[in-house]
């Protein structure tokens, strides 16, 4: 893979000609920032910015103001190339605080396992309704915890919104240990580019180290090749990246969450 190329490929594709992830949300070029807007349950933040030293400070203040004029908490995504080089500071001083770094991971999806080997007792069941959105959220809990910012509920009615309004921009699944959801995740096409995300994977403690994690990356990649995809990226945790490289996931970048809230 060269590398230079797809990190050049996301950026353009992904980042400065972003469409919205959500039925709910609008995506923005205003001025110097690619934008999204949405409601409660969408995500709202900066993709993409072209500032510099001397366009930065006001550019970022500029955001702030308009996303706390309507009361949304906001993210920008920062990318480890990004400039310029002080860009975090910069953010930082403005009040936006960080989240834990993800590395952007690309894979080619033909070139990835297509056949889910899962441990005895579990199954996947694909998400197609309100149910199964609820099952994602449980999941998710089940992963993570419950750190009381409503985060599952948020995911489940965002991913019911997908599935009810644009159902050919995502597929959902999750991994079932009888009647006990333990880990779920997502794959979000983006039309007109050569990228489909891979979002979620978080399994239950007692559940990890079993596979399942790599049976759903390989559940959506075979599904990715049928639709004609031919990268499949990630935002990789430091749990999931040594997972993503033994399959064949080469890091791009390293992306931060800053986040503002009003």
């Amino acid at each position: 893979m060269d590398q230079a190329a797809v990190l050049a490929a996301y950026d353009r594709q992904i980042r400065r000609d972003a469409r919205s992830d959500s039925p709910g949300a609008r995506v923005e070029r205003v001025g110097a920032v690619v934008r999204q807007t949405g409601g409660e349950y969408d995500w709202n933040g900066i993709h993409w910015a072209d500032v510099d030293a001397a366009t930065a400070d006001a550019t970022i203040a500029e955001q702030v103001r308009y996303y706390t004029s309507l009361g949304r908490e906001f993210e920008w995504k920062l990318h480890s190339h990004d400039r310029p080089a002080d860009l975090a500071d910069r953010l930082r001083a403005a009040g936006l605080v960080p989240e834990p770094p993800e590395t952007v991971m690309v894979a080619e999806a033909a070139e990835l396992p297509m056949e889910p080997e899962l441990p005895a007792g579990v199954r996947l069941l694909p998400v197609t309704d309100a149910s199964g959105a609820r099952l994602m959220a449980d999941a998710h809990e089940a992963a993570f915890g419950e750190d009381g910012s409503g985060l599952s509920e948020r995911l489940a009615k965002r991913v019911l919104a997908q599935l009810t309004e644009t159902p050919d921009a995502v597929v959902a699944v999750v991994a079932m240990a009888g009647d006990e959801p333990v880990s779920s995740a997502r794959m979000e096409f983006c039309p007109g580019t050569d990228f489909a995300g891979l979002w979620g994977g978080g399994t239950a403690p007692r559940w990890r180290g079993k596979g399942i994690y790599r049976a759903l990356v390989a559940y959506r990649a075979r599904i990715a090749v049928e639709r004609g995809c031919r990268y499949l990226q990630v935002d990789a945790s430091d749990d999931s990246r040594p997972i993503l490289r033994r399959l064949g996931f080469v890091p791009l970048s390293v992306t931060t969450p800053y986040v503002y809230t009003p």
